[in-house]
């Protein structure tokens, strides 16, 4: 038998009840709250339970939507509960209504928003649910929403924006290791089997050259082994604190991507901290926060470190700057913005200027690798073929 949940007034008056009740239809429920001289408010059936896992499909765009069209609706003025209904009817993303269905169900029972929200963490952030929670306490939850809604925007751009830069080199890595995979599988045992035949002395970079070929085709699986027990270790490293830590800092400090991730990672951090600032977030959760979505231990251990400071009567700053993680322009412009008591606006254009500086990275750092992954395919699969014509250049020197 289904179970429904209820909303109803006393018809004698009061305040609205909630609550559920196990039977057969909706008309039942009518039925029961009628007997009990209850006005009916509202009376659905209680959503089923179920678990929102990685790979459900809900994306960020779906949650922007989400959050937008919320926030125009409690601006107009409909109901928290109604607005829910609504949002959970038209959502394309079967995931993302049963989610909506269940904050809905937990509304009606009695739990704020941001309690309800809480429960489906997958899909609603720590960041997400505490300016939430923020905006129901200062009764400007259509404001909250909508900041919410633009910064996940301008959050998920920037993602974008670094993994786009990512997938450049990655693409050309892969061609040119399936390039010289089949070289050194397929062509050169044909090119050995015709200088074996011929009994021309071969160079010293055509030995070089089948040697390798002899020793991939009998030990592919060895290296095979290696290459997924490297990638395994590193995964395994990364979980460490002391290995994330290590492995983040490298990756700052690398020549060709470290600016990138660098003014990727200020320009999230910032953006973050503003939002949570400027809705009425505290200072020491905004902190935590922002450090767990930094996606970058330097940067987490540096915020967490401010958040230290300030908890102890001290400015953000300081730590930053010892940090050493953050540009010192960053680092001045935070401390004018907490001198000054306007530390949210200041963020904002930090965010701002960093997002500008994250495109030109991006555009540095395609214009270095490709003429560099250029090099690299043209010398490697270039120097393979050179030294297989070799002997054959011998042979018509010979022949002549």
């Amino acid at each position: 038998m289904p179970v429904f949940v209820y909303s109803a007034r006393p018809a004698a008056g009061g305040d609205i009840q909630s609550g559920e009740v196990d039977l057969a239809s909706k008309d039942d429920v009518l039925r029961y709250l009628n007997r009990q001289k209850m006005v009916p408010v509202s009376v659905r059936e209680k959503p089923k339970g179920f678990n929102i896992t990685i790979g459900t499909g809900i994306k960020t765009r779906d949650i922007v939507i989400f959050t937008r069209q919320f926030a125009t609706m409690i601006n107009a003025g409909l109901p928290l509960v109604q607005s829910l209904d609504i949002l959970a009817e038209q959502t394309e993303n079967d995931f993302l209504r049963k989610v909506i269905q269940e904050v809905l169900y937990d509304v009606e029972s009695g739990n704020t928003l941001a309690d309800a929200m809480r429960k489906h963490d997958r899909v609603f952030s720590n960041l997400y649910v505490n300016m939430v929670a923020a905006g129901e306490a200062g009764g400007i939850l259509d404001t909250i929403l909508l900041r919410l809604a633009t910064f996940l925007e301008k959050n998920d751009a920037l993602v974008r924006k670094v993994k786009g830069a990512m997938v450049y080199p990655a693409v050309i890595v892969t061609v040119a290791v399936l390039a010289i995979a089949v070289l050194l599988v397929f062509v050169i045992p044909v090119f050995e089997e015709m200088f074996t035949s011929s009994g021309v002395p071969l160079p010293l970079p055509t030995r070089i050259v089948i040697a390798l070929s002899a020793f991939l085709q009998a030990y592919w699986w060895a290296v095979l082994a290696a290459i997924l027990a490297a990638v395994f270790a590193l995964r395994q490293a990364y979980r460490t604190d002391g290995g994330e830590l290590t492995i983040d800092k490298l990756l700052l400090a690398s020549p060709i991507i470290g600016d990138l991730l660098r003014k990727a990672a200020v320009a999230r951090f910032t953006r973050t901290l503003g939002t949570l600032v400027s809705s009425g977030v505290a200072i020491l959760d905004g902190l935590e926060i922002t450090a767990k979505t930094s996606g970058n231990r330097v940067i987490h251990d540096a915020v967490m470190g401010s958040r230290a400071s300030i908890a102890g009567g001290e400015t953000i700053s300081g730590p930053l700057k010892e940090s050493g993680a953050f540009p010192p322009m960053v680092v001045q412009m935070i401390n004018v913005g907490e001198q000054t008591g306007g530390l949210d606006e200041m963020l904002e254009k930090i965010a701002d200027f960093y997002d500008d500086e994250v495109d030109t990275a991006v555009d540095a750092l395609l214009s270095v690798l490709e003429p560099i992954m250029i090099i690299f395919l043209g010398v490697v699969v270039g120097g393979m073929i050179v030294a297989m014509y070799l002997p054959i250049f011998d042979m018509i020197n010979t022949i002549q």
